[in-house]
């Protein structure tokens, strides 16, 4: 009986460090308003079911969603998509999608509608957070590891948000400063390289709109300005970078601050994916209780062996 009990501890805390293993995943969106030739292949409302690492979703924007074209360092005709945005939000996570009530209706409805009526559009549901590195880190490495020749040829600016790797680079702190860029580009593009602008958390450090407003003013430049573009939607939900080592408590305080309320009011994802694994494993083990409990009660049952003849 006393190692029935051990057992059932082993799998206890082996259940319980898998439920606190899990990661957090958060969608990511690909599209372009006309395929512009960046896929042979029917590429519309795609959607790619599998758990994805950063990484992987780069190797895979670069081959089925035709950035290799634009990113990558190549020979030959001029590209034919002038800007590519790469737009890295902090706030929706994967379980965030199926949800009606939206925590920023206006992100939602831009990604719907950018995604639905656009010529190429991909979606990735899953896509694994890595708590050891900033998400535009690994999509950029990502792009440099799968290029053919290992590098980047096109041109690349930042958001003042951004900690791009060297402080020489030029950061854009408004929504005029990259207005100005993509008409620069559209007027003089002698190389034909393709611009990739890529918009960290937060967007601009004095920033005071939505994360669904910055993104629709983004969209809005791009078809005002009639630029042949593409972006890259992709989330990582804030904190799970700070204090790493004491996750999940750093994950909860991130949300919240000495002037706001917390953000996360209800229970996320993470929180919903460990709560269904834990009530799965305690009802396992309750019928498990009880299934012993009854072998054991039946085994302890003493019969006869024999039984007497019946007396006439």
């Amino acid at each position: 009986m006393a190692a029935i009990w051990v057992a059932l501890a082993v799998m206890l805390v082996a259940t319980a460090q898998v439920v606190a293993a899990a990661p957090v995943t958060a969608p990511a969106f690909l599209w372009a308003p006309k395929n512009y030739g960046l896929s042979s292949s029917e590429a519309k409302e795609v959607v790619h079911y599998q758990t994805l690492s950063p990484k992987s979703l780069a190797k895979s924007v670069l081959e089925e969603g035709g950035w290799s074209n634009l990113v990558c360092s190549k020979d030959g005709p001029q590209k034919n998509v002038d800007v590519a945005v790469l737009f890295l939000g902090s706030k929706l996570q994967s379980s965030d999608i199926s949800k009606d009530k939206q925590a920023d209706p206006a992100l939602a409805d831009t990604l719907k509608l950018s995604f639905s009526s656009s010529e190429l559009s991909m979606a990735f549901p899953y896509v694994a957070i890595s708590e050891d590195e900033a998400l535009e880190n690994s999509l950029l490495s990502g792009f440099t590891e799968n290029c053919e020749d290992g590098s980047r040829g096109n041109h690349i600016t930042y958001t003042d948000t951004c900690a791009a790797s060297s402080e020489s680079m030029k950061k854009h702190s408004s929504m005029d400063s990259i207005q100005d860029l993509v008409k620069s580009r559209m007027g003089n593009n002698p190389t034909g390289q393709t611009e990739l602008i890529v918009f960290c958390s937060g967007g601009f450090k004095d920033n005071v709109k939505s994360e669904g407003e910055l993104l629709s003013e983004v969209v809005s430049v791009l078809n005002k300005s009639g630029a042949k573009y593409s972006i890259l939607y992709a989330s990582q939900p804030y904190g799970l970078l700070e204090n790493t080592s004491e996750l999940p408590l750093a994950r909860y305080l991130a949300e919240k601050t000495n002037e706001t309320k917390p953000i996360l009011e209800k229970c996320d994802g993470e929180c919903q994916l460990k709560s269904t694994l834990l009530e799965g494993v305690f009802v396992g083990l309750v019928l498990l209780i009880i299934l012993i409990s009854g072998l054991c009660c039946m085994m302890g049952i003493d019969t006869p062996s024999r039984f007497e003849a019946a007396q006439d």
